[in-house]
């Protein structure tokens, strides 16, 4: 079995807050990412598929496929939006970086899946150079 993995690169801004809680309940346990006027990231997001190598090509897939995968399926709908208000995978959800990666592996998953012998293996989310989400399904 082998990995492989693409790299993708987004900007988004979000915001850490419960609407039940006041703003020193949000300030204490969220800190900076309760700021009423939002902050945002420049997020790394690394997709990592599995499975066998094709004979006949010697790819498991071909990695421009899996980039327009990603652009379309994520990329399209975070870059340069707000998540809690613009992405419509996040309605209702808090805004956190481990949820947003869990949602974007949902996102993957069908249509990475969809080719013969590859499987979503992990998608991985930096929000910043020390700080990241790796999920790896179920």
């Amino acid at each position: 079995m082998i990995h492989i993995t693409r790299k993708e690169h987004f900007n988004a801004a979000h915001r850490m807050y419960r609407e039940e809680w006041s703003a020193e309940k949000n300030a204490e346990v969220f800190g900076k990412c309760a700021n009423p006027n939002w902050h945002g990231h420049n997020y790394n997001l690394f997709v990592t598929v599995k499975g066998e190598v094709t004979h006949a090509t010697g790819y498991l897939m071909d990695l421009k496929d899996l980039k327009v995968i990603i652009n379309e399926y994520v990329i399209e709908k975070l870059d340069h939006k707000n998540i809690n208000l613009d992405v419509e995978f996040m309605k209702g959800k808090m805004a956190s970086t481990e949820l947003l990666t869990i949602e974007i592996f949902n996102q993957l998953k069908g249509p990475i899946e969809a080719y013969p012998g590859v499987f979503l293996h992990s998608v991985k989310l930096y929000e910043t150079e020390n700080n990241s989400a790796e999920y790896f399904g179920g």
